[in-house]
């Protein structure tokens, strides 16, 4: 029967405990005659014990730090697999809606194309980063909004304000886009009219809040239930624990997305 790690571990300490039993048993029949005096054999009996202990000791930092490796490991795999889930969808519809424009206009089809590019060199190489810079992330997000400017036939109201005097900060790749991504696919998206998308980013003292604003229509899915978001809150969890805040409130036709994150 196969034993898991916590058995083998078990077994193990067990093991090593009644050898050492055994060989106070020996030390204590080979040195009984040794010692003439009891006060040197309760000495040699402490300092054996001491080394014992200390061995123990040393084999339990090692098992520790093992299984924190693991962990660590685990997490970062899980980490790379969320990654690898972020804006599919997006670059799928851009190419479809591409491929209906080459003919129609192809120099827009060009701009599209650079533009989509750019994105996709970034999503997969900068991407795989622990760390981006924050002026790469805005970048990136200025790229996709003007890629659904050029894609949409309809008027939209979109904002995006940026307040900082530092936009070196380093930060996880591929955060923010999440909200930006749900704020099209479930607000501009399903509006024929008065769509609004308002974006704001805030950076200063080693803390960066972005905040976003859309209308929707209450007769669609709610944005919460999505694939997006969950994948979102587990990479904060991995990557931000305790230094971050994810706050979602909607009321019937408006939706808000807050997050912030402290200690850059």
């Amino acid at each position: 029967m196969k034993l898991n790690i916590s058995d083998r571990k078990k077994r193990i300490i067990k093991r090593f405990y009644n050898i050492a039993l055994i060989l106070i048993g020996l030390i204590l029949v080979i040195f009984n005659d040794t010692f003439g005096k009891l006060e040197g054999f309760v000495e040699f009996i402490a300092l054996y014990f001491v080394l014992v202990f200390i061995s123990i000791a040393q084999w339990l930092f090692k098992q520790i730090k093992a299984l924190i490796r693991l962990k660590n490991e685990k997490a970062k795999t899980e980490l790379m697999h969320l990654k690898s889930q972020v804006n599919p969808h997006f670059f799928f519809n851009m190419l479809n809606n591409l491929y209906g424009l080459v003919d129609k206009d192809s120099k827009k089809a060009q701009q599209l194309i650079l533009k989509l590019s750019d994105m996709m060199r970034y999503s997969i190489y900068d991407g795989e980063k622990d760390r981006v810079l924050l002026s790469e992330e805005i970048t990136y997000l200025e790229n996709y909004i003007e890629l659904h400017k050029m894609r949409y036939h309809k008027a939209i109201d979109i904002q995006f304000n940026i307040d900082t005097n530092d936009t070196d900060y380093e930060i996880m790749p591929l955060l923010f886009i999440i909200l930006l991504e749900n704020a099209f696919k479930h607000g501009v998206e399903n509006l024929r009219e008065n769509a609004y998308v308002h974006i704001t980013l805030t950076a200063h003292n080693n803390e960066v809040t972005f905040e976003i604003e859309n209308n929707f229509d209450e007769a669609q899915d709610n944005p919460e239930t999505g694939i997006g978001l969950k994948n979102l809150k587990r990479r904060l969890e991995l990557v931000y624990p305790k230094k971050h805040t994810l706050t979602l409130s909607k009321t019937d036709t408006i939706y808000n997305a807050t997050l912030n994150i402290k200690g850059l």
